[in-house]
């Protein structure tokens, strides 16, 4: 046998900030917009990100968080603040934040880490997806510039709102958990968006939410246990054939239909797919990557290619 134990559904935290002396007078003047979906209709984490975008209602800036954030103070102009000095005319501004009991104030004072490596995932649940493996503190020195970066992280990017016409969330996406993070990272660089990591972290993300409900057993209540991973394997193909997984070429896709509208939500044509797999050093074919220990992101060098901006920062 086992135990079935009921778990309480998170705080409602859209209620709780409205009801707050802080957050009243912005919901009141209708500067807090919400999508209520019930469990049975959700889609999964990117296809939060698509209906999140849908939002949108003409501001100027994007930003895009997970769930269970903390903030540091004046977290939206020091994100402006680092956007503006990024040395790009289309910056991303990227990585995954740091655990929710980060001191920002003390952190503040020393080198942000950086976002450099993936690996190929080696779960059969996974198909062999990019995932990116966390943050580490290359640098030795603070930095006065955001220093490009090969990814965007989904826990935290902040960008022009203009790249939601550029580079619109795919709706096509739904119930996958990796994946995500390489197709917009891919796709917004291959439009002509520079990547670059904060110089200092504005929000902590709380990682582990143990005894919570995941999203992948809400797909097993609605559809039948066990049916989560058969659909995001399926639901990959599409990324993998973006990204130009031989194995994902369209003649080797047996669900056709998981390409439909493909080219709506596809690779830009200002940079090559090619020249970002070489730019973030990711070999499709063997699953290998090269980003060792002198690759240029994790030596904090500038990427090939954007040579003139290597006197803006400290090594």
């Amino acid at each position: 046998g086992g135990l079935i134990e009921d778990t309480d559904p998170d705080p409602d935290c859209h209620a709780l900030f409205c009801a707050s002396t802080a957050g009243k007078k912005h919901c009141d003047a209708g500067r807090v917009r919400v999508l209520r979906i019930n469990e049975t209709e959700s889609l999964g984490p990117y296809a939060g990100r698509y209906f999140a975008s849908k939002l949108w209602y003409g501001e100027q800036w994007y930003m895009q968080i997970d769930s269970h954030m903390t903030f540091a103070q004046d977290w939206d102009a020091t994100s402006l603040e680092m956007m503006n000095a990024a040395p790009s005319e289309k910056p991303v501004l990227s990585h995954y934040p740091p655990p929710e009991t980060v001191n920002f104030a003390k952190a503040a004072e020393m080198p942000a880490a950086r976002l450099c490596g993936p690996v190929f995932a080696d779960s059969d649940l996974e198909a062999q997806i990019i995932r990116l493996e966390g943050l580490s503190n290359y640098d030795q020195h603070k930095q006065k510039v955001p220093k490009f970066a090969p990814f965007t992280a989904a826990g935290y990017f902040v960008a022009h709102s203009e790249f939601l016409k550029e580079v619109p969330f795919d709706p096509f996406l739904p119930w996958i958990f990796m994946g995500e993070e390489i197709i917009m990272s891919a796709r917004l660089w291959t439009h002509g968006y520079d990547i670059f990591s904060p110089t200092v972290s504005v929000v902590g993300h709380m990682y582990v939410r143990r005894h919570k409900p995941k999203f992948w057993e809400t797909v097993h209540r609605v559809f039948a246990y066990g049916i989560h991973t058969p659909l995001q394997l399926m639901v990959l193909d599409r990324v993998k054939f973006l990204m130009k997984y031989p194995e994902a070429a369209r003649d080797m896709i047996s669900t056709k239909s998981i390409l439909a509208h493909v080219e709506e939500y596809a690779m830009g044509d200002v940079r090559t797919v090619d020249q970002y797999l070489e730019f973030a050093g990711l070999d499709m074919i063997k699953k290998r990557t090269y980003q060792d220990s002198k690759h240029w992101c994790k030596t904090g060098h500038v990427p090939p290619g954007f040579e003139q901006y290597k006197d803006l920062y400290t090594y």
